[in-house]
């Protein structure tokens, strides 16, 4: 892997620094990881000195050089336009468009009901059990993938991955969303179309050297 002198704010289970990961190994890149854990000791997200790095205190914040980027989205597109080799996003406006506009189902409208910080005040505000926590993500959970098996199904754009037969930013973002789908016990039975690009991506090592469990920072194996 090419040593892009970079640095990973990350948490082994945040869906959003697994999107960076994959996005980083796909592109050959070598980062060294700073684990923040987001529970221990009520979330190492929360110290001055992160909040230093990260003034909303959340994962991923990639650090290149003296440069802090932050948010998943705008982190894999810096990647993208100062690393071009291995790009993941395609060639054409319209290409381009679509891999943003599905990433954005994901970033926009999914992930961010089931953040751990949503949950939290869910809990301390309105005293939701942990029954009801996970009822309200798969609600959500289930409404963005009714919308993005439709949008792969239906259009002829879509490949092997979402978009064409190389992986994009889409795809980046996708993967970690189904974990997340699986750990809350969401059945996927109806999404045929986003298992298979999911099955596709999942046989490439970029995405599995990826995963939460293969982190150094995550439980220990067994």
């Amino acid at each position: 892997m090419a040593n892009g002198g970079l640095r990973l704010y990350s948490y082994w289970r945040s869906s959003a620094a697994y999107r960076v990961r994959i996005a980083l190994n796909l592109k050959g890149l070598d980062v060294q990881q700073v684990p923040v854990h987001l529970v221990r000791d009520g979330g190492e997200q929360h110290a001055p000195g992160f909040r230093r790095v990260n003034p909303q205190g959340l994962v991923p914040t990639l650090q290149h050089g003296q440069r802090l980027i932050r948010q998943s989205m705008a982190i894999i597109e810096y990647l993208d336009e100062t690393f071009p080799d291995e790009p993941l996003l395609p060639a054409t406006a319209r290409e381009r468009a679509r891999v943003r506009g599905l990433s954005q189902v994901i970033a926009c409208d999914m992930h961010p009901l089931g953040n751990l910080r949503v949950l939290q005040y869910l809990e301390r505000e309105f005293k939701a059990t942990p029954e009801q926590r996970e009822a309200w993500i798969r609600h959500w959970l289930a409404l963005g993938f009714e919308a993005i098996e439709q949008l792969l199904a239906d259009n002829p754009s879509t490949g092997s991955f979402c978009e064409g037969d190389a992986p994009t930013m889409a795809d980046c973002l996708l993967v970690p969303q189904l974990y997340n789908a699986r750990r809350f016990g969401l059945d996927l039975a109806p999404y045929p179309t986003v298992r298979r690009v999911e099955g596709n991506a999942l046989g490439l090592e970029a995405f599995r050297a990826a995963a939460p469990e293969a982190q150094p920072d995550g439980p220990p194996p067994g």
